[in-house]
């Protein structure tokens, strides 16, 4: 599907399905007064009649409205003015795009204006529109044996103003590169965990490498590994057949030379628990433990579309956790790349293992910040639901610009804290941690765990247990999620 801007008036514009916004209490935004002027009153008089009142995502569909060119005319409620938040934008698109896909038009244009989303301008409207509307008709129908029904819809176009054209542009250039990462990032996170190994993450890495010139792309296999003495990462992959690998994307859109920003994902394509065996309910799921790697792939794919001018170093610490006469035993004691020893008391408390390894190896990209992404706990799910991913960092200022390229991407995170206080559930008596703290504070312990790794340099972590994928029924499946945040981190590190 393709998405233009137009800067037609909004009456002549020649489309089969055109979206105008309207106020609570039937107030008509100024695209739709310029079509209730084109046809003599017509949107007013619907109004009157109490068709619809301008509730937040309420629709109403006309058809040819008296001088207009357009076939149809979808109203949508906008709410009330000081209640037009992000979320609510994204719910009047999503509502609208409801709507069109029920028709079966091969077109569709809209005209919210500014005054759709609270304090946000014709950039962050046009690539939000974008962002959506790319989500809502993602399929993911690879591995079934007939084709989806075909989407009908190939254009969408966006009005605007002829000063706002080049803004808009931009808006949806940078929103469809997003989008494109987020498809990617929620691919790979459907797939399943016999056709998405590490092996076939490191050949997915390549294929990036192949479409883009500007990213190389190097494979550590775990013989690599050991030399590096990384025998925490490959204690999760000892019980498996698949052999664990450690992947590293370069994209180099910066000067030679300058600091790289680094994302570490974790990429556990099937999480079984190990000895610490999960119970069946649900344990299908356990696919989606390689959402953080797949966020990377995401993010990556989106700034090489977008073509930032900066040095970015993607590290996915691939493995699948199964149990097995060679797995990983609780009470066993491991030594890390760093020269840290780990008592690991849960082999399901693999996550932080293959990081740990992962975050010690990206010291030598001497990295301007450094942030991991993985569905690494459960407590997180417990403390924030599925809206918020859970932050922690040992860097203030970093936490700040997470946070704030979140809220602006409509993908938010909560801050969590990582207090000197909470390490102390991490002793052991037989090595220098032990791999989990106990219930209490069970996100904020593994942060803990983490942070022993990640001194030398500015560190955040991203818990995503909540936020990466939708569990049972018909919504089941990836998310996409955290590629807007990151996307728009490194947007920022560019302005």
């Amino acid at each position: 599907m393709e998405f233009h801007i137009s800067t037609i008036p909004t009456q002549q514009l020649e489309t089969e399905c055109l979206v105008v916004g309207i106020g609570d209490g039937g107030e008509l935004c100024p695209a739709a007064k310029a079509l209730d002027e084109a046809g003599g009153g017509y949107i007013s008089a619907i109004i009157k009649a109490g068709d619809i009142t301008g509730k937040k995502a309420e629709t109403l569909l006309l058809q040819a409205i008296p001088g207009i060119e357009a076939k149809r005319t979808l109203l949508v409620g906008l709410g009330k003015a000081e209640e037009r938040t992000d979320v609510q934008f994204v719910k009047i698109v999503q509502a609208a795009q409801k709507v069109i896909s029920a028709i079966q038009c091969s077109n569709a244009a809209f005209n919210l204006g500014e005054s759709a989303a609270k304090d946000r301008d014709c950039y962050w409207i046009s690539r939000m529109l974008v962002e959506t509307f790319s989500n809502g008709l993602y399929r993911f129908d690879q591995l079934k044996s007939k084709d989806s029904d075909p989407i009908k819809l190939e254009m969408v176009s966006l009005c605007v103003q002829e000063e706002d054209e080049d803004t808009a542009c931009l808006g949806i250039a940078e929103g469809a590169a997003i989008a494109n990462g987020m498809s990617l990032s929620r691919d790979l996170g459907n797939l399943p965990g016999n056709v998405c190994t590490p092996t076939y993450l490191a050949e997915q890495a390549q294929q990036l490498s192949a479409e883009h010139e500007i990213i190389e792309v190097e494979v550590l296999e775990e013989a690599d590994m050991k030399a590096l003495g990384m025998g925490s990462l490959l204690s999760v992959s000892a019980g498996s057949d698949q052999p664990a690998k450690l992947i590293v994307i370069n994209y180099q859109g910066g000067t030679k030379g300058d600091q790289p920003h680094v994302l570490v994902g974790k990429g556990i394509t099937f999480d079984t628990g190990g000895i610490s065996l999960k119970s069946g309910d649900a344990m299908d799921e356990m696919k989606f433990d390689m959402c953080g790697a797949a966020s990377v792939f995401g993010t990556i794919s989106a700034i090489a579309e977008m073509g930032l001018d900066l040095n970015v170093v993607g590290v996915i610490a691939a493995s699948e956790n199964m149990p097995s006469g060679r797995a990983t035993k609780p009470g066993d004691i491991v030594t890390t790349m760093s020269g840290q020893t780990v008592e690991i008391l849960n082999t399901d408390a693999e996550g932080r293992l293959v990081l740990c390894d992962a975050l010690s190896y990206v010291d030598r990209f001497n990295p301007a910040s450094v942030v991991d992404i993985a569905t690494l706990t459960g407590a997180c799910i417990v403390a924030l639901g599925n809206k918020a991913t859970g932050l922690l960092s040992n860097n203030d200022d970093l936490a700040s610009e997470l946070l704030t390229a979140g809220q602006y991407a409509n993908d938010r995170a909560w801050q969590l804290p990582l207090w000197d206080d909470y390490q102390e559930q991490l002793d052991s008596n037989f090595a220098d941690m032990a791999n989990i703290g106990g219930r209490p504070a069970g996100t904020i312990t593994a942060a803990c765990f983490l942070s022993r790794f990640t001194k030398e340099y500015r560190w955040a972590h991203l818990d995503i247990a909540g936020t990466a994928w939708n569990s049972g029924g018909k919504d089941k499946g990836s998310t996409g999620r955290c590629v807007p945040l990151l996307s728009q981190y490194l947007i920022d590190r560019t302005a």
